[in-house]
Order: C-alpha cells, then structure tokens, then sequence
C-alpha cells in the first residue's frame, strides 16, 4: 500500500493536477485487458505485467500503476482510462 502522506504530495507529472487511488473491481477490469495482450500505454508499448492500483488523474482521462507498493508517474507509462471508466 502506498503511503497517504506520500498520495497527498503526488500529483499527475504532466498536467500537475491532483490523482486519487484506484483499486478493487477497476484494477481487474485493466488487468485483465493485459493478460489479453489487448491494452497498451500512453507511449504505445503493450502491457504484459498486472497492476496493483493506480493513480487516476482528475481529468480521468490517465491511470498511472502501482506495481509493488511504486506509483510508476512517468507520462508514457499512464494507462488511457476512457474505457474503464463505465461499468
């Protein structure tokens, strides 16, 4: 689990706004999509190793993974999150 003190200081590294944890039901929607082979990165590469949470931007248009307990805020590692965000 990343620390809340450590949440409470993070923020999305490209557009500087604020981030809320994801967890639960989401996460294994977007992990299954990566054990498809079916879900690439904002920098285009497919994903082949499962999340533990992410970091959703305000905007709720990128996720950004925790693997580990390591929030991974690199802008070309965000996941686009538009088809995750409906039930």
């Amino acid at each position: 689990m990343v620390a809340k003190d450590l949440l409470d200081i993070l923020c999305c590294p490209e557009t500087k706004q604020e981030i809320s944890l994801v967890e639960g039901e989401v996460i294994d929607r977007i992990n299954k999509k990566i054990k498809e082979g079916a879900l690439k990165n904002r920098g285009g590469e497919i994903l082949k190793e499962p999340i533990d949470s992410g970091l959703l931007r305000e905007d709720r248009k990128f996720i950004y993974p925790i693997r580990e307990d390591i929030p991974i805020m690199l802008i070309d590692e965000a996941i686009p999150f538009e088809e995750f965000d409906k039930p």
